[in-house]
């Protein structure tokens, strides 16, 4: 939703297309969460908040009045560990910190990074678990993430199949077995609001529903 930082929304008008057709599928409120990627995407707190601000003060004078923020969606490597120590991260709301892992392979610092997490006093919530294919056919994975203490994010399309098949499976299993805590859009185009056309796939919606409502935690 930041306009122009990563592979989200590419100006402010972009911007401001995809809130509005978020906002005529039923969305009434808006946290955006740009990747901090180094080498990819360099963005620092200073970055965001300021293109934050600049994004907040544009949507107002286009009539849009929901609430907006930004936080982030911090890649899990050896940087994160150093940006960790050395100051406060931007969180979805309170002490909730939205992080993610490579698509190719867990980080070998993985669980002393949500132990770290922790201590700082966050709460690491995993965006998309669903999506990291190397956990597919080590579904013990999953439960040792929970018990270690990480909550679960899914993206919403997950649950329409856009993400593949494998992966609605995946979706299907965690949600099932109760172990998903949030649903998110991760909109960054669209190819994605237009997705949301798409029929949700699941027989029984019940642990989606909570998973939806438990994303009024971080309402204004």
């Amino acid at each position: 939703m930041l306009p122009g930082i990563d592979d989200g929304a590419t100006d402010e008008e972009n911007s401001l297309t995809l809130i509005n057709t978020l906002k005529g599928y039923g969305f009434s409120q808006f946290i955006t969460t740009p990747h901090v990627l180094t080498g990819v995407w360099n963005n620092t707190k200073q970055g965001i908040t300021t293109k934050e601000a600049s994004t907040k003060d544009f949507l107002g004078k286009k009539d849009i009045t929901n609430p907006f923020k930004a936080a982030a969606e911090y890649l899990i490597d050896d940087t994160f560990q150093k940006l960790l120590k050395a100051e406060e991260l931007l969180t979805l709301k309170d002490n909730y910190v939205l992080v993610e892992m490579s698509y190719l392979n867990p980080p070998m610092q993985l669980y002393d990074v949500i132990f770290e997490l922790q201590l700082a006093g966050y709460k690491p919530v995993l965006a998309h678990p669903e999506r990291y294919m190397f956990y597919h056919f080590k579904e013990e994975e999953y439960k040792k993430l929970k018990r270690a203490g990480c909550l679960f994010q899914i993206n919403l399309l997950s649950v329409t199949g856009y993400y593949g098949r494998p992966v609605f499976d995946i979706c299907k299993k965690l949600l099932d077995n109760n172990m998903i805590d949030f649903a998110g859009s991760d909109v960054h185009h669209e190819r994605h609001t237009e997705a949301f056309k798409n029929p949700v796939l699941l027989k029984q919606t019940d642990n989606l529903i909570k998973a939806l409502n438990n994303n009024s935690l971080f309402s204004e």
